[in-house]
């Protein structure tokens, strides 16, 4: 996403933003599959500026994760120039639309409702230094969503591409 019609950002990178007041910011709470096995931590969240809301959390997967993912090549990862290409150093991130959770102010944990454990560990994670694009998060939706084939319209404004159940906040 590093283009001069950028709409993603992440919240730290909006000094003028925060999160409402009715909502809980959720950085730093543990994030668990539907079968409660922990993934990973909320290490930020992207806003759609144009839009004024969150439309994904921003998770450092857990380590166990990634390490039971090591030397293993998935059709779902990051393309390098239209190759498949095996983790780097650093791809330790993956995106989650905000409407795929349900968030427990109580115990501070955030659960992914339908997502389990190995397509987490299958889903391609992105480093936090070169950030995302268009392709990453279709094939973040197609990863979650395989069954689902409107995961593979070809939106190009946020409106349309965001306009799904998968991002209605809470």
């Amino acid at each position: 996403m590093e283009n001069k019609h950028r709409n993603l950002y992440r919240l730290d990178e909006l000094p003028d933003y925060k999160v409402a007041s009715n909502y809980s910011d959720v950085t730093g709470w543990k994030i668990v599959d539907a079968d409660n096995r922990t993934v990973g931590t909320v290490d930020n969240l992207w806003v759609n500026k144009d839009m004024n809301r969150v439309v994904y959390l921003d998770v450092k997967v857990d380590k166990a994760l990634i390490d039971d993912n090591r030397n293993e090549v998935h059709d779902t990862i990051a393309y390098d120039n239209g190759r498949e290409f095996m983790y780097k150093e650093g791809d330790s991130h993956l995106i989650i639309p905000i409407g795929s959770v349900n968030i427990n102010k109580d115990t501070k944990i955030v659960m992914a409702n339908s997502i389990g454990y190995d397509t987490f560990r299958k889903t391609g994670r992105y480093n936090t230094q070169h950030n995302f694009d268009r392709n990453y998060e279709r094939s973040v939706l197609r990863s979650y969503y395989a069954d689902e084939e409107a995961r593979s319209g070809s939106e190009s404004d946020d409106d349309a591409f965001y306009n799904r159940r998968e991002f209605d906040g809470h």
